[in-house]
């Protein structure tokens, strides 16, 4: 049995506040006239000034409790630590919110034995918090959520993201894109794939899809949905999805459709 300090609702809390704390310092930079300060990490991957204060703002809350934890955060080295490791995107949606467009978020999950127990993503703009804890459900703003009823992948609305930082597999996402917006009732993409993984654990949307992404972009998003019941796998309808960067996540009902759908485009 995991120690008290080591409990899912223990660090749900932590993840909750960290996340708030970055999404704090994304509100302010948003309403701010100051200058971002953008960089380019690569093609159409930017990184802001505010990103960097986001991410300071989570790792300094994590690291006030949980000194000996491991971090893995997109703007900063990975930390070695023990017992457990915080995955961490301190602004999801950076082109947007560059654009000001305000779909973005914070996202933070922790990982104990290789599996995620706990995760949180906020939305400063909204001012909602989604949360989960590995057997405990999901919640938006402390109201438990759970992800649609929908029975049939023709009634579905789908959400998916472009693999921007690799055009390798641009082509088979395509191919699944036209698949999908044939079969489906209609399709967006937001620019944030942690919040569309909150749309979905709350029933607003009915899938996602995406491949190439990193493990901070569906950590916490990828644990809302499984814990809201649906259902997550990788394009192999298996568990890798955190390190392939390949995700499907639905309701269950519809899940062997939309799977198979996203798994013709990409053979």
């Amino acid at each position: 049995m995991a120690r008290p300090t080591l409990a899912p609702e223990t660090l749900l809390r932590t993840a909750v506040d960290a996340a708030r704390a970055g999404g704090e310092v994304l509100r302010g930079g948003f309403a701010s006239a100051e200058p971002l300060e953008v960089a380019n990490k690569g093609k159409n991957d930017f990184v802001t000034r505010i990103d960097r204060e986001a991410e300071n703002a989570v790792v300094s809350l994590i690291r006030a409790r949980h000194p000996a934890h491991a971090l893995l955060a997109e703007e900063s080295s990975t930390v070695p630590g023990v017992e457990a490791e915080w995955i961490i995107d301190p602004l999801d949606g950076t082109t947007n919110y560059i654009h000001r467009y305000p779909f973005f978020a914070t996202s933070v999950a922790v990982r104990v034995g290789g599996e995620v127990v706990a995760g949180a993503v906020y939305d400063p703009v909204k001012d909602e918090m989604f949360a989960a804890a590995k057997g405990h459900g999901a919640t938006l703003n402390g109201a438990p959520v759970r992800v649609s009823s929908c029975a049939a992948l023709a009634d579905a609305l789908l959400v998916t993201g472009f693999p921007f930082r690799s055009m390798a597999k641009l082509p088979q996402f395509l191919a699944s894109l036209e698949q999908l917006i044939r079969t489906s009732s209609g399709i967006r993409r937001d620019g944030s794939a942690s919040l569309d993984c909150g749309y979905v654990a709350c029933g607003r949307l009915d899938g996602f899809w995406e491949c190439g992404l990193s493990a901070w972009d569906i950590a916490a998003g990828a644990l809302l949905v499984e814990e809201a019941g649906g259902r997550v796998t990788d394009f192999d309808a298996g568990r890798g999805f955190l390190d392939s960067g390949d995700i499907v996540a639905s309701p269950k009902a519809i899940h062997p459709t939309f799977l198979a759908e996203v798994q013709s485009a990409f053979r």
